[in-house]
């Protein structure tokens, strides 16, 4: 839900912040006090279009910001655009300078409109006077029914993408084939210069060794015999000077048992270098200074390092890349039998589709003649008289496939007597439309609660939904904005002191001047204060003890 709304240098706001709560928060207040700029503060956060009209006038930029509670859905978006999560909220924040240009952060971390687009179906849906802010496009009608009727596009989604898969798979076989073709005899040439080259991985490091040794023999030679003789062969080795101290050792051992392990430790040293001095002289006599054998290792590692040059950096790499290559010619070999394959494995996911499609197109037939019929009740309830329908077209080209199925949904409404039935974005009246989409939600919410369905995590924004209405019809729209705060969190700007009573939390939105500047504030009511606000709503200028007691009345009724 929204915990903060913020707002400097905003309009006529010079600073402002509101603290929302749970359940139906209400914003009332004077005519023209500013309270649909708050609504339009909160639709620039979900991506609105700015203005640089927006900024106060003498201030150098506009900023606007809010804290959200975060969901599953909008921490991945998050995610998916690089953005690192704050706990468990979100914050958003936009400026807008004085020329037009503006920044946008999220978690305090510079984003874009695109990404707040992205996070405003996750986090709220804002119904403006003047426009939808947040279009109740065909991606969301669908969504509504669907959630209304407990419909699930898992296993459609699903078959979806095994038949994308397959296509893409046959596509790519296609599209490249006439590339194959011509490439055929490059790959040919260069299967058969790596297979008769019969490499080994790592073969190149062990020839290089190889190579040193046999190019410096005779220092190694040298190097090993001058070594044993130091150690072991000459008269002043180190083996001579060993056994020599050894005895000497040995002789005061005899008399002082101290010196019993020195001589041990000198007859281990002695093994030691007895043991090194036989490995010198093997390795030395093992030597073997073989030009020939120089030369077939001089040979192989030019070989490879041209191999190297043409087909990757290691031995490793070329081996892979032969395999690759060999992979290749045996599919442009086994063409046909690899497209027949795939063709069937296409013709069996898309099989797979259209029966998932399908199902989901007579679930959202049953689901959209239920959910009209509950609709049409509860938007004549608020003052309205109007036919409304839901149409599904299951579209089954595969043109149209998608994740959620082939199905157009259009919601369909005639808001007055003897007028066609026609799309529900074209209604001309903002009201309309947000009592509209008022009585959509308080049935999807309704027949949800039933089947204890969890709500959509998302906070709801209503602008002066009481156009055109007042009596039993605004007691009306404020139980079902009640109805609806029970599982969402509703913001709602009103006239109406019956649609005020209802509030879980109430706002009052004031001008005031000062310094010879309007400034506009955003206070939360305690019981008494919402008592006089809707007692002024009902009585006017003047409030009465009678208005007083009338509001105090209606506000109980609607506990």
């Amino acid at each position: 839900m929204l915990i903060e709304l913020r707002a400097e240098n905003y309009a006529v706001i010079d600073h402002a912040i509101a603290g929302f709560g749970p359940g139906l928060n209400l914003l009332t207040g004077e005519t023209g006090a500013g309270k649909s700029i708050l609504v339009d503060a909160l639709g620039l956060l979900m991506g609105g279009k700015a203005s640089a009209e927006v900024v106060r006038h003498g201030a150098e930029k506009a900023v606007v910001a809010c804290v959200f509670e975060s969901t599953a859905g909008a921490e991945a978006i998050l995610e998916e655009n690089g953005i690192d999560a704050e706990g468990t909220e979100i914050i958003l924040r936009r400026e807008i300078l004085a020329n037009g240009k503006g920044r946008v952060f999220v978690n305090n971390q510079p984003a874009t409109v695109a990404v707040l687009k992205q996070l405003a179906p996750e986090l709220a849906l804002v119904h403006a006077q003047t426009e939808t802010l947040v279009s109740f496009d065909q991606g969301q009608q669908r969504h509504l029914l669907d959630r209304f009727g407990g419909i699930s596009t898992d296993a459609a989604g699903a078959a979806h993408g095994r038949w994308k898969q397959a296509a893409e798979k046959l596509d790519e076989l296609l599209q490249g084939e006439q590339d194959r073709l011509r490439m055929v005899d490059l790959w040919t040439y260069q299967q058969k210069e790596i297979e008769a080259a019969r490499l080994e991985a790592g073969e190149d490091e062990a020839l290089e060794t190889e190579k040193r040794v046999l190019a410096n023999a005779e220092k190694l030679y040298a190097a090993a015999m001058g070594a044993f003789e130091q150690l072991y062969e000459g008269g002043a080795s180190a083996e001579v000077c060993l056994r020599a101290a050894l005895k000497q050792v040995q002789e005061l051992a005899r008399y002082d048992g101290k010196f019993v392990e020195a001589a041990q430790q000198l007859e281990s040293a002695r093994a030691v270098v007895g043991d090194l001095a036989g490995s010198l002289r093997d390795y030395a006599e093992g030597i073997d200074a073989s030009p020939e054998r120089l030369g077939e290792i001089e040979d192989r590692l030019a070989l490879l390092d041209r191999l190297k040059r043409k087909y990757g950096k290691t031995v490793g790499e070329v081996i892979a890349f032969g395999e690759d290559v060999t992979r290749k010619l045996a599919e442009v070999e086994d063409r046909d039998e690899i497209l027949k394959t795939l063709r069937a494995e296409l013709d069996a996911a898309a099989a797979e589709y259209r029966r998932q499609a399908g199902a989901l197109t007579e679930q959202r037939k049953a689901a959209a003649a239920k959910l009209a019929k509950l609709a049409e009740q509860q938007i004549n309830s608020l003052a309205m008289k109007v036919k409304f329908e839901i149409a599904v077209h299951a579209l089954e080209e595969d043109a149209n496939w998608t994740a959620a199925g082939w199905d157009e949904v259009e919601y369909r409404i005639a808001t007055n007597p003897g007028e066609p039935l026609k799309p529900l974005d074209e209604i001309a009246s903002g009201g309309e439309m947000s009592r509209v989409m008022l009585a959509l939600k308080v049935a999807v919410e309704e027949t949800s609660a039933k089947s204890r369905k969890k709500p959509t995590p998302r906070t709801l924004v209503f602008d002066e939904i009481d156009i055109g209405i007042g009596g039993r019809a605004a007691e009306a729209v404020g139980q079902k904005l009640k109805a609806l705060g029970r599982g969402q969190q509703v913001l709602c700007v009103t006239h109406l002191p019956q649609i005020a009573a209802f509030a879980d939390q109430h706002f009052l939105i004031e001008k005031r001047e000062s310094a010879g500047r309007t400034k506009m504030q955003v206070r939360l009511l305690d019981q008494r204060a919402s008592t006089h606000e809707v007692a002024r709503m009902l009585s006017g200028a003047t409030v009465t003890e009678t208005s007083l007691q009338h509001a105090a009345q209606m506000i109980a009724a609607s506990k």
